[in-house]
């Protein structure tokens, strides 16, 4: 079994496999999947009883994974086939296991065949959208006040924020905000981790109007001061994949994440607001919204 690599031309052949999967880690929503793709991270397919077996090739080895099997049902994986499949397809190594599939196969059973890893770094934060839509209660107090000080600032009266669909038609503004953005925030500096979610963003962008994901960004006195990029995950669930705003501009990021999730997600009842790479302070400002849970994702090596 030889998986064929896989390019964002064949997205209408794959959305098939991904309607109504039940994984809530944002690493299954298919744009994610093909968006990414890069010199460092290159996607690989199979089909395999009619599941779509996704193979994540890196340009560092140690890297390389399968994730769960896709399939538009609630069809489940035991253990024993998924050591087969790593087998067949010539892979060591699963990623992004959702905590209930460790729960349903159990801890012991699992570790018969794999050495079973919590990926820290890697668990998603998941909110209720009418939380992030309404900031209501004591404990967002604080995200109020700033959106209330943007408000005042730049709005009530001055006119000076607009807020649009992302379409082909506005890319070059969308791509030209995230180039001055990647500039304050150097993320050519680091080639694992922003320099390739830039890439993965501006492939996300130029194909906005072919992937099945939805847009808007935000103009402040006619340039484009911030961005958000949202693809459905479950039947309940959508993932924020892109949210960048200029840091410098006081209260214009809590404005437009609550824009964001009253815009985006009304049609779902939670936020993935995917993960935080172990780093300090994108976990502190995630927390600092309140998830209602935590996705926890996990790895499992195949022993030999």
């Amino acid at each position: 079994m030889e998986p064929q690599q896989l390019k964002i031309s064949d997205y209408e052949s794959l959305k098939p496999y991904f309607e109504n999967q039940n994984y809530n880690l944002c690493v299954y929503a298919l744009p994610s999947i093909l968006a990414w793709t890069s010199s460092c991270y290159q996607p690989y397919g199979v089909v395999k009883d009619g599941a779509l077996v996704v193979c994540a090739r890196f340009s560092k080895p140690e890297y390389n994974h399968i994730i769960l099997p896709i399939m538009p049902d609630d069809r489940d994986y035991s253990p024993e086939y998924l050591a087969d499949l790593l087998r067949e397809v010539g892979f060591d190594a699963l990623w992004f296991i959702p905590e209930d599939y460790i729960a349903r196969h159990g801890r012991e059973n699992i570790e018969k065949l794999f050495n079973l890893e919590e990926q820290s770094g890697y668990h998603d934060y998941v909110y209720l959208t009418e939380d992030l839509a309404g900031l209501k209660g004591n404990r967002f107090s604080k995200k109020r006040n700033l959106v209330n000080q943007f408000e005042k600032t730049y709005m009530n009266g001055h006119n000076r924020v607009t807020i649009e669909e992302m379409t082909s038609a506005t890319s070059s503004a969308s791509l030209d905000f995230l180039d001055e953005w990647c500039e304050v925030n150097d993320c050519d500096a680091n080639e694992d981790d922003l320099s390739c979610e830039r890439i993965a963003a501006m492939n996300t962008i130029e194909h906005i109007d072919y992937f099945d994901v939805k847009g808007i960004q935000l103009r402040l006195d006619g340039k484009v001061a911030a961005l958000g990029i949202a693809a459905p995950l479950t039947a309940d669930m959508g993932v924020l994949h892109f949210e960048k705003a200029f840091a410098d501009v006081k209260g214009l990021y809590q404005y437009f994440d609550r824009e964001c999730a009253r815009r985006l997600f009304s049609e779902f009842k939670y936020i993935n607001k995917e993960n935080d790479m172990d780093i300090p302070g994108l976990a502190h400002a995630k927390k600092s919204y309140h998830p209602v849970m935590i996705g926890k994702s996990y790895k499992l090596m195949l022993k030999q």
